[in-house]
């Protein structure tokens, strides 16, 4: 049976704040969905920019891998446009804290479980390493996985930050990513896409390598 669901993607700019620096970033947001509804994943920066990609398409949930500002500061803007809850794994909750003391999220991610629209559903991995809540979205009926900030194209997020542990993101990726079908493409929360093949080979590199 086809899929009706499709991957939209959009790159928005702005900053991510941490540990009392500030650097200039580009993010991805991605949309999956059909001609009716969606989800976006990481509401980066830019809330009018995601609304127009949504094209007047009912939002079904906003998921956040993690809670960096960068992938969350335009969250509460779109949910009050589009009246779409918030999602986000409680073990996060500190994190956003520090970027919206006054407005928390409307529900919780749980590992196992899945968020469903237009006939896919993106199963919930928990992946903490980068951050303690991190999650990634797994579709197989897309043949894909969102990654967020877990796993870019050449090796795994920062770990050298409050709130992350470089151990931990390597068994995250071990048990977790890297054992999903190798065709599965790896969307990322910035940066360009790559493959659960491309990396998978690497992870002794890593191991070895630490932080």
């Amino acid at each position: 049976m086809a899929v009706r669901a499709r991957i939209d993607h959009l790159v928005t700019s702005g900053t991510f704040s941490l540990d009392g620096g500030t650097w200039d970033v580009d993010n991805n947001v991605w949309i999956v969905g059909d001609d009716e509804e969606a989800v976006v994943i990481d509401a980066a920066h830019d809330a009018e920019a995601i609304l127009a990609a949504l094209g007047g398409r009912t939002l079904r949930a906003i998921v956040c891998t993690h809670a960096h500002n960068d992938h969350i500061d335009a969250a509460p803007a779109l949910a009050d446009a589009t009246g779409a809850p918030i999602l986000l794994h409680p073990a996060d909750l500190p994190l956003w804290k520090q970027t919206h003391p006054d407005r928390l999220p409307d529900g919780e991610l749980a590992d196992g479980e899945a968020v469903l629209v237009a006939d896919v559903a993106l199963k919930v991995l928990h992946t903490p390493g980068h951050a303690p809540g991190a999650v990634c979205l797994y579709a197989p009926a897309l043949g894909t996985v969102f990654t967020g900030d877990t796993l870019f194209a050449g090796g795994p997020g920062a770990t050298g930050r409050s709130f992350s542990d470089f151990p931990t993101i390597i068994a995250s990726l071990r048990e977790r990513v890297l054992s999903l079908p190798g065709g599965t493409v790896v969307r990322t929360g910035h940066g360009e896409e790559t493959s659960i093949a491309a990396e998978a080979p690497h992870l002794p590199t890593w191991t070895s390598r630490g932080h």
